[in-house]
């Protein structure tokens, strides 16, 4: 059964994270993560910096191929960064396990990531090589994937909770009876997060429910 987990890693234990040292207050949220033989490149959404200064740290960093913006939306900014693999890292156990990236936030305090397994398996080989190599994560969830009404869809636990109690306070109303930070709030977790989880939930919806296969 496909599983998912939840787990933490310190800001500097993944490449893009060396942006905080220069803005510290800026938020990084990965978008998708497109292997390319020895090449990772993430697509990924930037707030909290003018574009310019996020152009400019990241072009610094080692290993940089390219750094392009490719869509904005009011002062949020969607970019395509390139960069050859230097050393094992959380990408490369990833990818190594063959584990998908569902979502990826960070900031200052370190990132929050949400990835997803084809079975308990593929994440127990994902752990070990973390811990071969001396990649410090800490992990806070592992559940198995929520199959709701269709077969051709899932949710995680997480996103139905975060769908769920966003219809219950009225949120996709309109006009809409409560915000993301009153949500967020009573879940425990960053308006990042549950910005992504109902995305993400949207997302696997949409596929099973609408879109024909």
């Amino acid at each position: 059964m496909a599983t998912v987990m939840e787990f933490s890693s310190p800001a500097e234990e993944f490449p893009l994270g060396t942006v905080f040292e220069n803005v510290p207050g800026v938020t990084v949220e990965l978008e998708r993560l497109v292997p390319q033989e020895t090449l990772l490149i993430p697509y990924f959404w930037v707030r909290g910096a003018s574009v310019e200064d996020i152009e400019a740290v990241f072009e610094t960093h080692a290993g940089v191929v390219n750094i392009e913006l490719i869509d904005s939306v009011e002062d949020e900014y969607l970019l395509r960064a390139e960069w050859h693999s230097e050393y094992f890292g959380i990408l490369d156990a990833l990818a190594a396990a063959n584990v998908t990236v569902l979502s990826g936030i960070g900031t200052v305090e370190g990132w929050h990531f949400e990835v997803r397994g084809d079975d308990h398996e593929t994440i127990s080989e994902f752990r070990t090589s973390c811990q071969d190599h001396d990649i410090p994560i800490e992990i806070t969830a592992v559940h198995a994937l929520l199959p709701i009404q269709d077969d051709n869809y899932e949710l995680t636990n997480a996103q139905r909770e975060a769908l769920v109690l966003a219809y219950e306070h009225g949120y996709f109303d309109s006009p809409r009876e409560s915000s993301l930070q009153e949500i967020a709030a009573e879940l425990g977790i960053t308006q990042q997060s549950l910005s992504s989880r109902l995305r993400r939930g949207h997302r696997r919806l949409i596929g099973g429910a609408v879109i024909d296969r």
